[in-house]
């Protein structure tokens, strides 16, 4: 099965905060194939995986980077595919320069940005991606969807429980 997702790490160390990523795309189905690439120290790297994504297939790219965070628009600069920055918090600002880094690209780069940290959006901004385009993705996202609704509507049931007052629309709800 072809690559759909490349997952791009702008250093090893990043591993820890993208781990969700790949819990994300293993729950949904989705094939994915990781790189640790420095825009910085690897350029030749950058270009050398930009120009081999449409030969395996890649669809989404989602590029994990701190600080400067150059290696999504790096990456963005090359392909044709849907770019998704996430920038990974540290730092003396704890990610705000990779937030704005990679939101912040030039006329005709785009790279789509989530929040510092925010692996699992990264993960599901992909796989909204490529339902556009599979239906069966389209219906676990939707069972998905569902299941944390549930989730949250039984966290909120403790409120009650707890003996606080609880809007009573939403309890009425749930009935």
């Amino acid at each position: 099965m072809a690559v759909e997702v490349g997952v791009v790490l702008g250093s090893a160390s990043d591993l820890e905060k993208v781990k969700p990523v790949f819990e994300i795309l293993e729950q949904f189905g989705i094939p994915y194939d990781v790189a640790v690439i420095s825009a910085h120290r690897t350029p030749d790297l950058v270009e050398k995986y930009a120009r081999s994504v449409a030969e395996r297939g890649v669809k989404v790219i989602i590029a994990a980077a701190g600080l400067a965070a150059a290696l999504p628009g790096a990456i963005a600069a090359l392909v044709d595919v849907p770019v998704i920055g996430l920038p990974i918090g540290g730092g003396p600002v704890m990610g705000m320069d990779a937030l704005l880094s990679i939101t912040d690209m030039p006329p005709g780069v785009p790279v789509a940005g989530v929040g510092v940290d925010s692996a699992r959006n990264a993960a599901l901004l992909a796989a909204r991606i490529l339902a556009v385009g599979d239906l069966e993705l389209r219906k676990k996202l939707e069972a998905y969807r569902s299941k944390m609704s549930s989730e949250t509507r039984d966290k909120s049931k403790v409120l009650r429980e707890k003996g606080l007052p609880v809007w009573q629309w939403e309890i009425s709800d749930w009935s």
